[in-house]
């Protein structure tokens, strides 16, 4: 059982997301919905910006949204003065997100000495439904 890193709390969570992402990343506009022991769930919001035609979130964004959630999931397990960095990133979306926001659960599955590895649940925040799942490897530098 993960135990949570000693001084983390949803400040600290949105302080990383403020000073550790590019600013395009921060345009994504995230917030932490809530977080225990190796595991963030972000709200990714609704936003014209990052949909198609009909409104349907773009995979870039979704993506992007699951790897800032998989790096603050590991954070809360292993403290954030541990540098990483992501190796591999598998998503399948699973049917479109359209017009309405995004929960980004992302989980640490097992963090060894270098390697970390996790899974992401993206739903539509209106009815819980999977629209996106991915599975991450990270480096600790």
């Amino acid at each position: 059982m993960s135990t949570l890193a000693p001084d983390i709390g949803v400040d600290t969570l949105h302080l990383a997301l403020g000073d550790w992402f590019a600013p395009w990343v921060q345009a994504l506009g995230l917030r932490v919905e809530s977080f225990a022991a190796g595991e963030v769930t972000l709200r990714l919001p609704q936003n014209p910006e990052l949909s198609r035609i009909g409104g349907m979130v773009c995979g870039q964004a979704l993506m992007a949204a699951a790897d800032t959630a998989m790096v603050l999931a590991i954070v809360t397990q292993l403290g954030n003065q541990r540098p990483m960095t992501t190796v591999q990133l598998n998503t399948s979306f699973l049917k479109p997100l359209v017009n309405q926001d995004a929960l980004v659960t992302a989980r640490v599955v097992r963090a060894g000495k270098n390697l970390v590895f996790g899974e992401i649940d993206i739903v539509a925040a209106s009815d819980n439904k999977s629209v996106c799942r991915a599975s991450t490897t990270y480096a600790l530098l």
